[in-house]
């Protein structure tokens, strides 16, 4: 029967427990110390009730009225462990005599939990503050029983009591804890909802404006997903690609490459893979773009769709065309220069002595149409000459880093289908001269075309850039291919001569140009089948306003 009413007990203090918890997930998600008086005052009905349902033994009464007593210190603190307290110990006090004991103990028992409070409150996590909560108790409950002399008197019961309160602050701080536990999962369940919602909205965002063409392909080369970029590039609306396959719309010259690369990626040959391909537009014309191409993997490692990210490189295109037909135009003009140098002394010569020779032999025939004749030939070569006269151009303030990593960024894409890696090493600061941009572009594009043409089997080329003395950058770029052989270095910059079978020579004969016109230095350093270095030095200033150089 006594066991009857324990179970009871014990069941009824567990429904006041969860209870509150369970609407609390319904109405309220504010975390339990925002709420710790309301809690408290709660505690304290409950501990009325439990008084109220005490269990009557041998003229004794046990209940658990300190069970929600020391929950509350555990997970509210003081302030509602004081409400709850106050109410057991009034209605301790009303339902039975013997108020001394009572009194003493409540105090006794508030004061220390209190001062415990302060240093375990943040040391220990709630279910060790229970524990230590309880071990405290016992303590004071067993220095109550002595100091008013009635632990002799039954003390089977006084175990029995503890027990019972032991039962109560375990089944209640577990009720709690698995309570709080499943809110924590809840809320970082939201969280992490939240997050990848956030995320997939910021790369939906991406996709959606990025002027780039982005795909998901799948092993039959049809796309399951083009980005809006489609439409405005391509002229085709999303609904028109979509499990089509890609072949349609690419240049028939460039299909056998394709796929060929698509192929190997899903058999797990090729991590990425990055290829120049022609994308039909919808009005029917070619679109050149460079293309990226990455597997995605499943969980067994295998390749479940290729992402492709395609960008319209036409103007980049086109501005290699221009800048290759301005190098032609500029050496034809230098190449014109030197003939009308050389043809213009002979002509001066001819010319004068056919001059004396018409005054001293007026009955020469034609004498008249062949000076006319000099004179237009003398014409010509003033104006070709006049094509290779310095022309002043205005320097603009340039960080050679900047151009350097801008180099960098224009070749990566031709290097990583050659398997050639750049490894650049700078020094932490900027390096503000006066220059002409382009023309240094052009002097780092040729050297490091020069370097990627001598690696065909790959490898890394080095690119360093330091101060090296006052006022002056050192540029070197180290490459791994075949080398130079040391009596050939000297020839190197002059016009026509090249080591590559269909070479000119004028590349480095222009870099050589540029770099002296800026007032710099060029040398180089190669051991056969090593790799060739060649070291850039320009002077470097600040706070220049603006100057000129010939060209």
């Amino acid at each position: 029967m006594i066991l009857y009413d324990y179970i009871v007990n014990l069941s009824i203090f567990s429904l006041l427990i969860s209870t509150p918890l369970v609407i609390r997930s319904f109405i309220d998600h504010k975390p339990l110390k925002q709420m710790h008086l309301w809690i408290g005052l709660y505690g304290g009905i409950v501990s009325v009730i439990l008084v109220t349902l005490s269990v009557k033994q041998q003229g004794y009464s046990y209940d658990i009225r300190y069970a929600p007593v020391i929950l509350m210190f555990a997970y509210l603190g003081p302030a509602a462990g004081f409400i709850t307290g106050i109410f057991a110990l009034l209605t301790r006090l009303i339902a039975s005599g013997n108020w001394s004991p009572a009194i003493m103990g409540w105090a006794l028992i508030m004061m220390v939990f209190t001062i415990m409070h302060v240093w375990i409150s943040k040391r220990l996590t709630p279910l060790k503050r229970i524990a230590a909560y309880y071990g405290t108790y016992i303590v004071l409950y067993v220095i109550i029983l002595l100091a008013f002399q009635i632990l002799v008197d039954k003390p089977m019961f006084h175990i029995q009591y503890l027990l019972f309160v032991l039962l109560g602050v375990i089944i209640g701080g577990l009720l709690i804890e698995s309570n709080e536990r499943l809110r924590r999962i809840i809320r970082e369940r939201k969280y992490m909802e939240n997050t990848i919602e956030a995320s997939e909205s910021k790369y939906r965002l991406i996709a959606n404006y990025t002027s780039d063409l982005i795909l998901v392909m799948d092993q039959d080369y049809s796309g399951s997903y083009f980005s809006p970029s489609h439409e405005h590039v391509l002229g085709y609306h999303v609904s028109e690609l979509e499990g089509r396959a890609l072949c349609s719309i690419i240049c028939p010259e460039d299909e056998i490459k394709f796929k060929s690369m698509i192929k190997k990626m899903f058999a797990n040959k090729e991590m990425s893979a990055s290829i120049e391909i022609r994308f039909k537009h919808k009005e029917g014309h070619w679109i050149v773009f460079e293309s990226l191409c990455r597997p995605v993997r499943t969980e067994n490692k295998g390749i479940e769709h290729i992402v492709m990210i395609s960008r319209d490189i036409s103007e980049r295109k086109k501005a290699e065309e221009i800048l290759l037909q301005s190098e032609k135009l500029s050496i034809i003009g230098e190449l014109a220069a030197g003939v009308a140098h050389e043809i213009r002394n002979p002509l001066t010569t001819i010319k004068g002595f056919l001059q004396i020779y018409n005054k001293e032999n007026h009955a020469v025939k034609h004498g008249d149409l062949l000076l006319e004749e000099l004179e237009r030939i003398e014409t010509i070569t003033s104006e070709l000459l006049s094509m290779a006269k310095p022309q002043a151009a205005q320097l603009t303030p340039a960080d050679v880093r900047e151009l350097i990593d801008y180099t960098v960024e224009f070749l990566t894409p031709q290097t990583n289908m050659t398997n050639i890696a750049f490894k650049c090493s700078y020094e932490e600061r900027s390096y503000p001269m006066m220059c002409e941009r382009n023309q240094l572009k052009q002097v780092f594009l040729n050297i490091l075309k020069n370097a990627i043409e001598a690696m065909p089997s790959g490898g890394e080329i080095q690119i360093s850039l330091r101060s090296e003395a006052e006022g002056v950058c050192l540029i070197a770029f180290q490459d791994q291919g075949y080398g130079i052989p040391d009596e050939l270095i000297p020839r190197l910059g002059q016009p026509f001569y090249s080591l590559k079978e269909k070479g000119t020579g004028l590349g480095l004969m222009i870099c050589h140009k540029i770099i002296k016109q800026h007032h710099g230095t060029i040398t180089y350093a190669s051991k056969v089948n090593e790799g060739t270095r060649i070291e850039i030095r320009l002077p470097v200033e600040s706070g220049v306003e603006g100057s000129t150089l010939e060209r």
